[in-house]
C-alpha cells in the first residue's frame, strides 16, 4: 500500500491540485442535484442517500480518494442547507465568503495549533494582531482592551460569566433579559451559579427600570448583568447606555452579548445603535454571523486586559517558566482549549481585503435588504409584519393563520426543499422568521419567498 500524500510540505500543493478539482465538481454538481436551498425530501430521504454514498464507511480495503472524495462531497452538498441559497434564511447562519474559505484551506493544510508558540510561530503572531484590532475597535477609548478567540457565540458569553464569576469571592448572581441567548443562563448553570435572575420584556428589549428594581432586590450580591445587542429571534438592540447606568449605580458588572449586532461597528450609518457597548466590561462577538466568515469566528472582547488573568494556567510542555522569561509567547492563557485551530487567519485575510468600509457596506446591503422585505409584507394584503427590523431579521406571518398553520406551512417549504425559514415566538404567537445574511439577495428573491409562503398557507 502507497504511504497517502500530505497536504503539508513542498509537495503539498501537487498532491492537494487533483484532490481540489474533484471537490469544486462534486461541490458544483451536488448544488445542482440539490435545486434548492434545502434537499426535498426531509430527514429519511436525505439519511437514506448519504448512507448510499458513505457504505460502507470503514471497508476492510479502501476505495480509494477518488470513489470516496467525490461521491461523499456530492452526498454533503446535494443534503446541505446552502446560506448561499437566497430562499436558506431561517438562522444566524452566513454564507462565507469565497476568500474567507480559501483562507481557511491554507490554515487546514498548515494545521497550526494555537496551544504553543513552537507549533504555531506565524498563527499566533496573526491571532495577536487580530484580537488587538477587534479589542479596539470594540473599546476605542480604553487603554488596554483585550481578546480572545472562541468557537462562537456560547464559549464566549460563558467565559464572560466564568471571568466575572473569578472576580468576586461570594457566588456571582447573572441577571438577564427574557430576550437573553439560552446560552447565558445555561453557562450559569455549567459554571455552578446559584441562581440567575430572567427580567420579561414584553417590549422585546431589556427595560432599564426593571432592571433597576430587580437589582434593587438583590443588593448585597455580587451582580452580572447580560445585556443583548442583537436578540436571536428578532434582532432587537437592547438600550445599552441606559442600562450601563444602571449597572454603574448598583456596582454590577456588565456583559453584552453582541454575537449578532456587533458588526453594525464597522457601519458608518449604523454603529450608532452600539453606543454604550464599549461601557461593556466584556462584550460577545462572532463574525460568523455578520462577518461572513467560516465557523468557527467568535471572540469575547474585555475593557482591560487584566480581566482575562484568571485564565492563566501553566502546563510545563507547552508553557514552561523558562521559556516564557525568555521571550515564547504563552498561549494557554488565550483559551479554555489547549487544541485550537487558527481561525484568526481568515478574519484577519477578510478584514485585511475589505477594509471597515467593505465590511460596512456588506452590513448595511444586507440591512436595507430586511427594511426591502418589511415594506413588502406591511403592504401585503394577506401577510402581517411583527416589527421594523433593527438588523436584518424579519418575523411575519399568514394573516388569517393560527399558530399550528404557521408551523406547518413552514415546515411543509422544509419538506419540499423550497424555502428555509426560522420560527419565533413574540407577543404570544408564532412567527415566521427570515434571517437576512446573504448579500447576493435580490428583491426578486424576497418576492419569491413570500409568494411560496402565501401558496403553502392553508385557506
Amino acid at each position: 500500500m502507497n504511504t497517502p500524500p500530505l497536504a503539508g510540505g513542498t509537495a503539498g500543493p501537487d498532491a492537494l491540485a487533483p484532490l481540489l478539482a474533484a471537490v469544486l465538481d462534486a461541490l458544483r454538481t451536488g448544488a445542482l442535484d440539490r435545486g434548492g436551498p434545502l434537499p426535498a425530501g426531509g430527514p429519511t430521504t436525505t439519511a437514506r442517500r448519504v448512507h448510499t454514498a458513505a457504505h460502507p464507511l470503514l471497508p476492510d480495503h479502501g476505495t480509494g480518494p477518488d470513489a470516496a472524495l467525490g461521491p461523499l462531497v456530492h452526498a454533503l452538498t446535494q443534503g446541505a442547507a446552502d446560506p448561499a441559497d437566497p430562499l436558506c434564511a431561517a438562522h444566524l447562519h452566513a454564507p462565507p465568503l469565497a476568500l474567507a474559505a480559501a483562507a481557511d484551506l491554507a490554515a487546514s493544510v498548515l494545521n497550526p495549533s494555537l496551544d504553543s508558540w513552537d507549533q504555531a510561530p506565524a498563527a499566533s503572531a496573526l491571532e495577536a494582531e487580530l484580537t488587538r484590532t477587534l479589542a479596539r475597535e470594540t473599546y476605542p477609548a480604553a487603554d488596554h482592551p483585550d481578546a480572545l478567540l472562541t468557537t462562537g457565540g456560547t464559549e464566549a458569553n460563558q467565559l464572560a460569566l466564568l471571568l466575572a464569576r473569578e472576580r468576586h469571592p461570594t457566588p456571582l448572581h447573572l441577571v438577564h433579559g427574557a430576550n437573553a441567548h439560552h446560552s447565558l443562563p445555561r453557562a450559569a448553570w455549567l459554571l455552578g451559579l446559584p441562581a440567575t435572575h430572567p427580567v420579561p420584556t414584553p417590549a422585546g428589549t431589556l427595560d432599564p427600570e426593571a432592571l433597576h428594581h430587580t437589582l434593587t432586590r438583590l443588593t448585597g450580591h455580587p451582580l452580572l448583568v447580560a445585556a443583548t445587542a442583537g436578540t436571536t429571534d428578532s434582532g432587537a438592540i437592547d438600550p445599552l447606555p441606559a442600562l450601563a447606568d444602571v449597572c454603574a449605580a448598583h456596582g454590577a458588572d456588565l456583559h453584552v452579548d453582541a454575537a449578532y449586532g456587533g458588526p453594525l461597528l464597522f457601519s458608518d450609518h449604523r454603529k450608532h445603535a452600539l453606543h454604550g457597548l464599549d461601557r461593556a466590561h466584556s462584550v460577545t462577538l462572532d463574525l460568523h454571523k455578520l462577518g461572513w466568515q467560516p465557523v468557527a469566528a467568535g471572540i469575547l472582547a474585555v475593557h482591560h486586559t487584566g480581566r482575562l488573568d484568571p485564565l492563566q494556567h501553566t502546563a510545563d510542555y507547552l508553557n514552561s517558566h523558562d521559556d516564557t522569561e525568555a521571550g515564547l509567547p504563552d498561549l494557554l492563557g488565550r483559551s479554555l482549549r489547549t487544541t485550537r485551530r487558527p481561525d484568526a487567519f481568515k478574519m484577519a485575510v477578510t478584514l485585511r481585503a475589505l477594509g471597515r468600509d467593505g465590511l460596512g457596506a456588506l452590513v448595511d446591503q444586507v440591512c436595507d435588504l430586511a427594511a426591502t422585505l418589511a415594506d413588502k409584507i406591511h403592504h401585503h394584503p394577506a401577510l402581517t409584519l411583527h416589527a421594523r427590523p433593527a438588523l436584518s431579521t424579519v418575523l411575519f406571518r399568514p394573516t388569517d393563520a393560527d399558530d399550528d398553520q404557521v408551523a406547518a406551512v413552514r415546515r411543509t417549504l422544509l419538506d419540499d426543499g423550497h424555502a428555509v425559514l426560522g420560527r419565533a415566538r413574540a407577543d404570544g404567537r408564532l412567527w415566521l422568521k427570515a434571517t437576512l445574511l446573504n448579500p447576493h439577495t435580490q428583491p426578486g428573491d424576497l418576492d419569491r419567498m413570500l409568494k411560496l409562503v402565501e401558496g403553502h398557507t392553508p385557506r
